[in-house]
């Protein structure tokens, strides 16, 4: 079977059998919520969601490379005014099967689904849940890093004494900070937190009148109705604190998400070249951004429909020299970091160890 920059039909639970095992270096995915995309996915009710998910779990442990990552967006719904707990039960089954729940990545929604009710506020934000199946796994976190922001240009050009030594909580928790650390520094690591920008609507032109930025939603309803809607999208941007709007470029699938979500774990996780699965393709977010980083996909989907979606959009993807120049800057980054560090750290094991004064030796004797 080839799984080469393919998409497979069928069930996931079916199809990962037969795919090798350790293949992998990321999968990322978002299946369906529980009790929706009923006409798409049928529909897992809560209670349900975490024996079906096991099997799947099981494969998706079985075809991950030692060192590789699985993201897995995926949002708790509300049962009778309250949130259900399938997500928390899931986590502890993926454990309980080998699983590292190594982090949780929270994806900001800027054009979150409106409403309102008497209990809560509407929802803005998912899951991005980060498993691995050891402790040293792949992480390019220099491929990630984003400018350090003009604060710095004020606040770094006077620093006081205690700003040049490592300054300790006053509350005891360990944590400190050298401010003097950052002069110099243009770009800086990401917080967990992701906020980008994504699929921005630049102009968009109703009966030849620009209505300015309008939101998902609604925009989808106009370009159903006016085909003489005409919408222009600008490239991803990232900001300080990675902010994501849904996905409003495709209007085809009932829950895409961005493709700067995948594109930014994929540069995180990932080298050129290596192999990224999406078991819940849908529309192929996934395979667009492993084709523009010169990745290797492999998707599963069920609906036919959905295939030939994805397929269209794949075959218009072309490789991004600029994000793979980036990438290969980075790297270089980190590989002149290591170096530094263990020419420092050689120079250590060179130098004399001082012997304790006697007065102390007398202290450590009684």
């Amino acid at each position: 079977m080839k799984i080469e920059n393919e998409i497979l039909l069928g069930d996931c639970g079916s199809v990962l059998k037969e795919v090798p095992d350790s293949l992998y270096q990321l999968i990322m995915t978002s299946p369906p919520y529980a009790d929706q995309r009923k006409n798409t996915y049928g529909g897992i009710h809560p209670d349900k969601y975490v024996g079906w998910f096991e099997p799947i779990a099981k494969e998706l442990h079985r075809v991950l490379k030692p060192n590789g990552t699985f993201i897995l967006n995926i949002k708790e719904k509300v049962v009778n005014g309250e949130r259900s707990t399938y997500v928390i039960d899931l986590i502890k089954m993926m454990r309980e099967h080998g699983w590292l729940w190594t982090e949780e990545f929270i994806w900001c929604k800027k054009n979150s689904f409106p409403g309102k009710w008497k209990n809560r506020f509407r929802d803005s934000w998912e899951r991005c849940l980060h498993f691995n199946k050891q402790r040293d796994f792949l992480m390019n976190q220099e491929s990630v890093m984003v400018p350090i922001g003009d604060w710095a240009k004020t606040r770094l050009a006077h620093l006081s004494d205690t700003d040049k030594v490592r300054d300790n909580s006053k509350v005891g928790s360990g944590f400190g900070k050298n401010v003097s650390n950052w002069v110099g520094k243009e770009k800086v690591y990401p917080t967990n937190v992701l906020h980008l920008e994504d699929d921005i609507i630049q102009d968009l032109i109703l009966d030849e009148r620009d209505m300015g930025n309008i939101p998902c939603l609604l925009l989808d309803y106009l370009i159903k109705s006016h085909p003489e809607i005409k919408v222009q999208v600008e490239p991803p941007m990232m900001e300080n604190v990675l902010h994501l709007a849904t996905e409003c470029g495709n209007k085809n699938h009932s829950a895409a998400f961005p493709i700067s979500l995948p594109t930014w774990f994929i540069k995180l996780f990932t080298n050129p070249g290596d192999y990224v699965l999406d078991p819940f393709m849908g529309s192929g977010t996934t395979a667009v951004a492993a084709v523009r980083l010169g990745r290797v996909y492999t998707g599963i989907e069920l609906d036919k429909e959905y295939i030939s979606i994805a397929e269209s959009r794949i075959s218009q993807a072309t490789v991004n020299d600029v994000e793979l120049a980036e990438e290969a800057a980075a790297k270089k980054v980190k590989a002149k970091k290591e170096k530094a560090k263990a020419k420092a750290k050689e120079k250590a094991k060179k130098l004399p160890i001082k012997s304790k004064p006697k007065d102390e030796k007398k202290k450590l004797a009684s």
